[in-house]
């Protein structure tokens, strides 16, 4: 592998680790930077897809004013670059948390599973920027000590 290939591959790990960076700080000024000017999608697990830069950027918006706590845990991370374009696939392990208790002890946290694909492209200037994210929910099977025979209505969660 060229000592280019290798500075973009680390170049697009960077990227794509400010984006989950980002979310975790809802920070919408990073978030903005990061991605395209145009022709951008996003697909959040259990939405329709979203085009354009505007809604892409109002979904994130909605999702961090939403979120009390989100952190990102990537694993399984692959990155392929082919010219300008690059592609990273990930697990986004997920934990969440609503807002806090009354006593002010940390609120219910929530753990999830999405596999993602996030598209980058290389800019004018020269930098990796978010083209396209896609991410689905992974069904995750409980655990049931009662139930050793199978998968039920119960038995799968989000």
């Amino acid at each position: 592998m060229s000592r280019g290939a290798r500075t973009d591959i680390e170049a697009v790990e960077a990227a794509n680790t400010a984006l989950y960076d980002a979310v975790e700080h809802a920070d919408l000024d990073a978030l903005q930077d990061l991605w395209m000017n145009d022709g951008i999608s996003v697909v959040h697990p259990g939405w329709p897809v979203l085009t354009g830069r505007d809604e892409v950027l109002r979904s994130y918006a909605l999702i961090m004013a939403n979120t009390d706590y989100v952190q990102f845990f990537l694993t399984d991370v692959e990155v392929a670059v082919h010219g300008d374009t690059a592609l990273v696939s990930c697990t986004e392990n997920i934990l969440s948390g609503g807002p806090a208790e009354d006593d002010g002890s940390a609120g219910p946290l929530v753990g999830g599973l999405v596999v993602a694909t996030n598209v980058f492209r290389r800019d004018e200037g020269g930098r990796w920027k978010v083209w396209s994210h896609h991410g689905s929910p992974v069904l995750v099977e409980r655990e049931d000590d009662e139930d050793e025979g199978g998968l039920d209505d119960g038995d799968v969660t989000l």
